[in-house]
């Protein structure tokens, strides 16, 4: 498998056009890195680290930020408040039959959904910003701001999110990748290095069988995201012969391949999004002077705590419901069906048109389960061998594993792609 993404990455370097691509893509993240860095003034930030060191849901909250909450750099809130806006947008496609019938019209119409989740992003970004500060004024983190100096804040971490936001649609645009994906990659790898060095410390003080189990549980993880993401199930297809003149077209057979995962990582990053959301509410009303309030944060605190029942046990259901959700919106039986009916093909035993889109989709509702709940159990998986091994860092580092394979699996499937259509534009030429 690395010689294949190796060989991938050199022979993409010897194309000029897709060597750009390469480049332009490694510069907006070395951008984001730098702007990572750059503080948000007025913090404590010894204090924040030793907060972040102490805390499991701000640990876990600061790697899906690429590392920039834990430095309160201009960007802290990190891509969420995008992620949310889109499982909103998407949420609403479904019960709103403008944007279903939006949805429809190519590319015009995700341009359109596209501008509305943009706008979204905007007001969660300040509700989360002001969410933020909440929890760091409660920690004594952070000062109390005047007015105008919270306006700045918030102005500050919003106009923070949509540059990030800006970043991931020029990769997407320019570059090679999805550009959301390929940001939370590169900040979940910049942060790698300091939690494999807290996990290394913890474990000079523990004993073989923790260690056993970190290096297991790693390789573990990686086999089983690289297996299942290569993992298909073959539906034949069958081509009528048909006879034009004196030559006979059709009669082939062929495969049409259903990837078990079909969503990839997305419904992991939609779930944590989720997720942590009642944390981070729960956070913000315990800053309020209302006692009933304060008990409803501390309840929701407790219940959705990272590693505790509740939490594995939702996020689980929202892993396994968001792969069925995105595994919907980017396959169609329906379509499939239509496209094999028009141009002549069959699946053998099934009649075309309905039967044959019915047929498609029970096939994929149960392949869809078995990925389904993989990625649940792999995503809860460190969790729970940090209740037996103590290892707190484990959580985060396993499901970085889980993007970091998944985004590399993906990309280099969309480089090889790309390698076959200008074979073929060469070809055609």
């Amino acid at each position: 498998m690395m010689n294949k993404i190796l060989n991938t990455f050199l022979n993409v370097w010897k194309i000029p056009d897709l060597r750009k691509r390469l480049l332009f893509t490694a510069g907006i993240l070395v951008v984001f890195r730098l702007a990572a860095h750059v503080p948000v003034p007025g913090v404590d930030f010894r204090a924040l680290r030793e907060l972040f060191s102490r805390s499991q849901f701000l640990s876990l909250l600061d790697i899906f930020s690429g590392g920039t909450l834990a430095n309160f750099s201009i960007m802290a809130l990190g891509l969420n408040p995008y992620i949310n806006a889109s499982i909103i947008l998407q949420l609403l496609t479904m019960v709103i039959p403008q944007l279903e019938a939006l949805s429809k019209e190519g590319e015009y119409g995700q341009q359109k959904i596209n501008q509305y989740t943009r706008l979204i992003t905007v007001p969660l970004s300040a509700f989360q910003a002001l969410g933020m500060y909440a929890l760091l004024k409660e920690q004594k983190i952070i000062a109390g701001f005047s007015p105008l100096n919270l306006l700045g804040l918030v102005v500050t971490m919003t106009a923070g999110t949509v540059f990030l936001m800006w970043l991931g649609e020029l990769i997407t645009e320019g570059g090679i990748g999805n550009g959301i994906s390929l940001l939370i990659f590169a900040g979940i790898v910049g942060r790698l290095p300091v939690s494999l060095g807290q996990t290394a410390t913890i474990l000079e003080a523990e004993n073989l069988f923790n260690l056993g189990a970190f290096i297991i549980m790693s390789i573990l993880v990686i086999a089983a995201v690289v297996f299942v993401s290569e993992s298909s199930r073959k539906v034949r297809i069958q081509y009528a012969r048909r006879i034009v003149g004196r030559r006979i077209y059709g009669g082939q057979s062929t495969y049409l391949p259903l990837r078990i995962n079909q969503a990839g990582v997305i419904p992991i990053i939609f779930a944590v999004s989720l997720i942590l959301l009642p944390s981070m509410v729960g956070n913000f009303l315990g800053g309020v002077n209302n006692l009933a309030v304060k008990q409803v944060a501390k309840i929701l605190v407790n219940l959705f705590r990272p590693g505790s029942f509740i939490y594995n046990l939702v996020y689980f259901l929202l892993v396994v419901g968001f792969t069925y959700f995105y595994t919907a919106i980017i396959f169609n039986p329906e379509k499939i069906a239509e496209e094999l009916k028009k141009y002549g093909g069959f699946v053998p035993g099934i009649r075309p048109g309905r039967s044959t889109a019915d047929y498609l989709n029970r096939i994929l509702t149960k392949i869809t389960l078995v990925g389904a709940i993989f990625l649940g159990l792999i995503a809860i998986l460190p969790s729970l061998i940090q209740r037996i091994t103590g290892i707190e860092t484990m959580t985060i580092g396993g499901t970085g594993i889980l993007i970091i394979v998944s985004v590399i699996l993906e990309t280099v499937k969309q480089l090889e792609a790309m390698m076959v259509m200008r074979s073929y534009d060469g070809f055609l030429r």
